[in-house]
């Protein structure tokens, strides 16, 4: 008779938070911290305060997370131009003074964009809807 070999108190009961996907994926791979550390670009105790639940990274980490772990962890149903715009933002890296200036749009509307607080102008509308057109993200592109 055979049984599976109990899984360690280490292992993440659930995934509820960024650092659990990333202890999750370090223990499936044996890896230690550091060594995760080494390939994220960030020093270990970073990855001991994400795991822990104390932080999460910056959003200039996230692409290198998403790469570690092999698919995107982040919760955004997509359904609203605010996720999408969240979603570039956020598996991309980039703050949102740095996707308005992509985008052509003042920081201020883009927050508030982001934040599905007040009407834009039709303009402004049409414009981000054509940026996002144009860089879809697909879980495909998040990985190369």
């Amino acid at each position: 008779m055979r049984t599976k070999k109990p899984v360690s108190k280490a292992y993440p009961a659930s995934l509820k938070t960024i650092g659990d996907h990333i202890r999750k994926r370090r223990l499936d791979l044996k890896l230690t911290q550091k060594q995760v550390a080494e390939k994220l670009g960030v020093d270990e105790a970073s990855v001991w305060n994400w795991e822990m639940g104390k932080t999460e990274p910056l959003v200039r980490q996230v692409p290198p997370v998403i790469l570690f772990l092999g698919y995107d962890p982040f919760a955004f149903d997509g359904k609203s131009l605010a996720d999408e715009l969240r979603r570039y933002r956020v598996t991309h890296g980039l703050t949102r003074k740095e996707l308005a200036r992509q985008i052509r749009i003042d920081p201020a509307t883009l927050s508030r964009l982001e934040g599905g607080v007040g009407k834009s102008f039709t303009s402004v509308t049409e414009k981000v809807m054509a940026f996002m057109k144009a860089h879809a993200v697909t879980d495909e592109t998040l990985l190369q």
